[in-house]
């Protein structure tokens, strides 16, 4: 019987030891997973130079606005080639949100108010109905 006994906790013994070096592990490749992301990061700072915008024209074909110092141009991206299209006026350019920090909270709160309009007006619409 404590032959038994002992087997059983050598077995809760083990697999403690298991659980407790994956957890350890997953920590350990969370925390230099974080470390590279902050290390690119500062290393892919441009001043300089920025994406504006990229839209896709077929599946390998993309036309990017690109901000080179102080002047805007188009480019051509393929496979194989980059291709300057042309160079494009400041003013022409619309302002939009192109930096890409985008707030959860308020695509969050965005959807939230459609939603309450879309109930606030389907209940408008219930009642003129039973009207």
């Amino acid at each position: 019987m404590t032959i038994l006994l002992t087997g059983r906790m050598d077995s809760y013994a083990q697999f403690i030891t298991v659980l407790a070096v994956f957890v350890l592990v997953l920590a350990v490749t969370a925390l230099v997973t974080k470390w590279i992301a902050n290390y690119q990061k500062v290393q892919s700072v441009n001043v300089n130079i920025e994406v504006i915008e990229t839209t896709r024209i077929s599946s390998n074909k993309y036309i990017q606005v690109v901000r080179l110092g102080e002047r805007y141009v188009a480019i051509a991206v393929c496979k194989d080639t980059v291709t300057l299209l042309g160079e494009i006026p400041k003013e022409q350019l619309k302002e939009g949100n192109h930096s890409g920090n985008f707030r959860f909270r308020d695509i969050l709160d965005k959807a939230v108010r459609k939603t309450e309009a879309e109930s606030v007006e389907a209940e408008e619409n219930q009642s003129d109905d039973e009207e």
